[in-house]
């Protein structure tokens, strides 16, 4: 047990997943969607030079992060934002600049991040976030996050937009199923990394319904409240909370159950 709790004063990224970790990372899919939107069409800059200016800021702030020495939550959380950007806007690239169908990227992403998960596995014989302590480990770690959100954008626009089940639909839909997910972890005690899986792919597609909903006209089946409100109002409210996360260290704490990956706050 001492060993254990001598690798978590290692690790890179939050240890005991909260209630305000799924908060943020839902928070975080929204501002990915509507953020994307804003540089492509509010400022007008399009979708190929968005996707390369955005492109290198991951990388830079990517670079920071697997230099640090211990997890820092705004570095972390700063880092899944641009994650979140990239990932949306390499499913937007296909679909709006080469014609690829949603249905045929959900299937590439979808294989893609199963093997990117076989790989980790097979060289580490671990997916578990408490176990990101090592350098080869965070790249399997962030290479995974990338696929999750590319993949949960093809995912809620494929319904949303391609089956036309509309935001809200999907997002009840994909908040069913994060539901069920915890549920199985809770009462059945399903396997935790699997679970935490899961519930991370999932909250992509959740948190873009949510985006999508606020931000688009009502023509649109939205509310229109455009992307600059919607990106601004949780954008505020995700540093609000990185900061309680700093101050309070709840994510950081030693655990009894090493293996535990969804804890409720």
């Amino acid at each position: 047990m001492q060993a254990v709790s001598e690798q978590l004063n290692f690790v890179k990224v939050p240890v005991i997943i909260t209630l305000v970790f799924w908060v943020i990372k839902i928070l975080v899919t929204t501002v990915g969607e509507t953020g994307a939107d804003f540089l492509i069409f509010n400022l007008n800059i399009g979708l190929s030079t968005t996707s390369m200016i955005m492109g290198g800021l991951l990388m830079a702030v990517l670079y920071f992060q697997v230099s640090a020495k211990k997890y820092i939550p705004w570095l972390y959380w700063l880092s899944v934002v641009m994650v979140s950007i990239v990932g949306t806007l390499m499913t937007d690239y296909l679909t709006d600049e080469l014609d690829v169908p949603l249905t045929l990227s959900t299937t590439v992403f979808t294989i893609a991040l199963l093997i990117s998960f076989g790989c980790w596995y097979k060289v580490e014989r671990t997916l578990s976030i408490h176990s990101i302590f090592t350098f080869r480990r965070e790249l399997f770690y962030w290479a995974a996050i990338l696929l999750t959100f590319a993949l949960g954008t093809a995912a809620g626009d494929l319904l949303s937009e391609s089956v036309g089940l509309g935001y809200v639909v999907s997002g009840l839909i994909f908040a069913g199923l994060i539901g069920v997910i915890t549920a199985g972890f809770y009462l059945f005690n399903i396997n935790g990394v699997l679970a935490f899986w899961l519930a991370y792919i999932l909250t992509r597609p959740l948190g873009a319904s949510i985006g999508d909903y606020l931000s688009q006209p009502p023509m649109d089946g939205g509310l229109g409240l455009g992307t600059v409100s919607t990106s601004a109002v949780f954008v505020v409210t995700i540093i609000a909370l990185v900061i309680y996360l700093t101050r309070s260290q709840i994510d950081v704490l030693p655990i009894n159950n090493s293996q535990s990956e969804i804890r409720g706050n």
